[in-house]
């Protein structure tokens, strides 16, 4: 049986009729018996009937004009989507009082008798058929290339009179016809509802094995038009609350369907943009496609730029990443990840600025509460896991992966560059960078606070390599930080300027950080240090270090910096937080085990 893709549900009817040679009283043997074997039951040709309603059956005549024969409305397999027909070498049975005999259909639409049926006496009986011509067990699972059908018909008839049997469809059709706008992002389309059930005689059993069945992808012209949707058959009675857009991406029906045999139905796809616009302003998202879809609401020509993101499940991300935001179309909104996790952050642009989950936080912009994993970020100057350039907020993020700069300056694993505020985040794996390089930040400048932050990443970069920042700037802050991964420069001539905590302190505040169990080293040996590789003017107060460095800063005052020794960090935690008493913050070290962590108050 040809069938066709569509998500509605309809059954057609298919007509058979049978003939039988004439005779006459004088030939027959016994009153109303007739000679066996003598009139054999004809199939003289097959049709499709239609039966208006409030759903349409599958179904047109295979003889009739076409004109006479559609339905009102667009429903079969045939190449034009006007209805259902029989393929060449169908075969289907033939039952008269108990007697069944087994046609196959031709290749010129007749029909031809494999075991045959005949009259046994002039009067009226009943005859059945039905398809397929044996039973079992039908399996609906996947109709992507050829969909399930069940046929089953009756009528009445004599060894004179032509029976006119006509069919209707045991299962029910379901189409599904996506809109415009998303057509494109359709590639396959799955429904849920029974994928087996038993049959007899035509007659669908028992469904089982509720799963996905897949749908067949279907064109058909209309009008001159080109129309695509996809169909499926399915066991009557199963109740159909939801579908599957390309194997993943599960839509709920807006109203369940029910469906009932021989009907056919319609559903009608809306373009997902895989978001949800809670209010004016307000979106949340749980998958890829709507992350995706919402950093191009930010990224277009006029762009939504102020839209706040709230995550509300963790999220997957395939390909490469286009970061939401730019130098010009800063994020002003609010992206709060609800203390989910982002995995797989791919950005591979060595020629571009400003590369991050966000290319460039703008003032009174925020992200909050993420966590990236297993991220892989490289971009040319600004480079950061969160955000490439942060002018904003960003607070509770964690980062997990590689953060490589291949331009010039500012490679950090939270952001490239920070002229704003980071509190409370983390960086593990590796940053690399050239100049400027930090495990929290490579730059933070004019004014800027970080606060709160560790780092166990492994940082190198050519010159001004820090765990935590790679360069701190005038009238910028470093409060309760701590570093304790390996902090390399490469540099081959020039000034290292690479510490255990800053590379370079120009005019900052740093007050009570720390570095431990990493080693800093540089290729040049000049300017090193256990706390900052060099001090410009800068101030230092409680900071302590224990690393292969035997002085805290490589160049300029040492003064606030202390290194640990005999392993008496319970000293160095009473000073530093004493020094964060004493500047307000709400940050506070303790220790439970061998090095301090922080902890919020």
């Amino acid at each position: 049986m040809k069938k066709r893709h569509s998500i509605h549900l309809l059954l057609a009817a298919a007509a058979l009729l049978l003939a039988t040679a004439a005779c006459t009283k004088d030939e027959l043997a016994d009153g109303d018996r007739l000679p066996e074997g003598q009139y054999p039951v004809e199939i003289a040709r097959i049709t499709l009937g239609v039966e208006g309603g409030e759903a349409q059956p599958w179904g047109t005549s295979m003889t009739a004009p076409a004109a006479e024969s559609r339905p009102g409305t667009r429903v079969g397999e045939t190449g034009d989507g006007t209805g259902s027909v029989f393929s060449a070498g169908d075969r289907f049975a033939v039952q008269i009082d108990g007697e069944e005999g087994i046609y196959i259909v031709q290749d010129n639409n007749t029909v031809k008798a494999e075991t045959p049926l005949y009259w046994s006496d002039t009067g009226d009986h009943t005859v059945t058929a039905w398809y397929p011509a044996t039973g079992g067990t039908l399996d609906l699972g996947d109709q992507s290339q050829s969909l399930a059908y069940l046929l089953y018909g009756s009528g009445t008839g004599n060894y004179q009179t032509p029976v006119m049997l006509t069919f209707a469809h045991q299962l029910a059709k379901v189409r599904v016809t996506p809109t415009a706008a998303a057509l494109g992002e359709v590639t396959s389309l799955q429904l849920y509802t029974y994928t087996q059930c038993t049959y007899e005689k035509g007659e669908a059993g028992q469904g089982s094995q509720e799963g996905w069945i897949e749908m067949k992808k279907c064109e058909y012209t209309e009008n001159g038009n080109a129309i695509t949707c996809w169909e499926a058959n399915v066991v009557p009675g199963y109740t159909i609350t939801k579908l599957q857009a390309n194997g993943t991406e599960v839509r709920e029906l807006s109203s369940d369907i029910t469906p009932v045999a021989s009907k056919f139905y319609n559903i009608t796809l809306n373009y997902d943009p895989g978001y949800t616009e809670v209010s004016e302003g307000n979106y949340t998202v749980d998958n890829e496609k709507g992350l995706r879809n919402l950093a191009k609401l930010v990224n277009s020509n006029g762009g939504k730029t102020l839209i706040n993101i709230t995550l509300t499940g963790d999220i997957t991300l395939t390909g490469e990443w286009t970061p939401i935001g730019n130098y010009e179309n800063r994020y002003t909104g609010t992206f709060d990840g609800g203390n989910h996790t982002i995995t797989g952050l791919k950005i591979n642009q060595s020629g571009t600025d400003n590369v991050g989950l966000i290319g460039c936080l703008g003032s009174g912009g925020k992200v909050q509460n993420v966590t990236l994993t297993n991220i892989s970020v490289s971009g040319a100057n600004c480079v950061g896991g969160i955000a490439g350039q942060n002018y904003g907020t960003v607070e509770n993020c964690s980062v997990n992966g590689t953060v490589t700069g291949k331009g010039f300056t500012d490679t950090g694993g939270i952001a490239g560059s920070n002229y704003g505020t980071i509190s409370g985040c983390s960086a593990e794996g590796t940053v690399t960078g050239s100049v400027n390089v930090g495990g929290i930040a490579g730059g933070s400048y004019l004014g800027s606070t970080i606060e709160g932050c560790h780092s166990t990443a492994a940082v190198s970069g050519i010159s001004s390599v820090g765990g935590v920042v790679g360069n701190l700037g005038n009238n910028s802050f470093l409060m309760a930080c701590y570093s304790t991964g390996n902090v390399t420069a490469t540099i081959t001539d020039g000034y290292a300027h690479v510490g255990g905590v800053v590379g370079i302190n120009g005019q900052g505040t740093v007050t009570a950080c720390y570095h431990a169990t990493g080693e800093i080293t540089s290729s040049v040996g000049d300017r090193i240090g256990g706390i900052a590789g060099c001090n410009d003017q800068g101030t230092f107060t409680a900071c302590y270090w224990e690393n292969n460095q035997e002085q805290g800063t490589g160049s300029g005052s040492t003064g606030g910096t202390t290194m640990v020794t005999d392993d008496d960090w319970q000293t160095a935690v009473t000073q530093m937080n004493a020094a964060l008493q004493s500047a307000g913050s709400e940050w506070r070290y303790e220790l439970t085990g061998v090095l301090p962590t922080l902890k919020k108050q």
